[in-house]
């Protein structure tokens, strides 16, 4: 097995979770490389795709009802924006980082030696798969008490309940009578398992910008961030 039991364990201290079933960290730690195609190893378990879309719901279960509660005077709008921000990729990306989580993914040899464990969607994906995994482990209080742990230091951010680049660009390029953004992907590099795609941002009467991303959607929030950036400094 790729991880030892020692790093286990090193990885439930910090997940603040002693597992029962050590099998279902080890499947939200598992990346496909390590099962689909070429030779399978006898220790090989299945990859964490199952558990990751589990843990998408559990997650947005656990943070709307966190949102609704904690803002009692906010607006399904306000709610919205604050949830966006709260279970986007590259937030469940930031806390896979915080959390070291690179150190334990297990991947194929050729996948780690080209950084798919630093790849910011592996990283997010492996962070739903654990938040699965601790659901099944020991119930609702323990994915909650991961989540806890992790996000609601993150709720009160001055940005949190703002709009996101993509939804203000859309907005202002309605207000001005102006077609929707137009984002075309102008390049995609990499290897299939850890693919960067440039994205340009085309609005009528203004600059076209590019940016690039680890998925197509950060690559258009990039892009529509520059955007922004031009518009407000005139």
């Amino acid at each position: 097995m790729q991880n030892s039991t020692l790093n286990l364990n090193e990885l439930m201290s910090i997940l603040k979770h002693k597992f029962a079933d050590e099998n279902l960290l080890v499947e939200a730690l598992t990346h496909s490389s390590l099962v689909k195609g070429g030779k399978k190893s006898k220790e090989t378990t299945r990859d964490y795709e199952r558990l990751e879309f589990l843990g998408d719901r559990v997650l947005g279960l656990v943070i709307s009802e966190e949102l609704f509660s904690r803002y009692g005077q906010a607006e399904a709008g306000q709610l919205s924006r604050r949830y966006n921000a709260q279970v986007r990729k590259e937030t469940l990306a930031s806390i896979g980082t915080e959390l070291e989580l690179a150190k334990y993914i297990r991947m194929s040899p050729d996948l780690k030696l080209s950084g798919g464990d630093k790849n910011p969607s592996i990283l997010e994906d492996c962070v739903e798969a654990i938040i699965a995994a601790l659901y099944l482990d020991g119930g609702m209080n323990a994915s909650y008490q991961f989540i806890k742990n992790n996000w609601w230091k993150r709720f009160d951010k001055l940005d949190a309940a703002n709009k996101d680049p993509k939804s203000s660009i859309q907005e202002w390029a309605a207000k001005g009578g102006k077609k929707p953004p137009v984002y075309n992907v102008v390049a995609e590099e990499g290897p299939d398992h850890n693919r960067f795609f440039t994205v340009e941002i085309i609005v009528e009467g203004c600059s076209s910008h590019k940016a690039t991303g680890a998925s197509k959607r950060s690559a258009e929030q990039r892009a529509a961030e520059k955007l922004l950036k031009e518009l407000k400094n005139g």
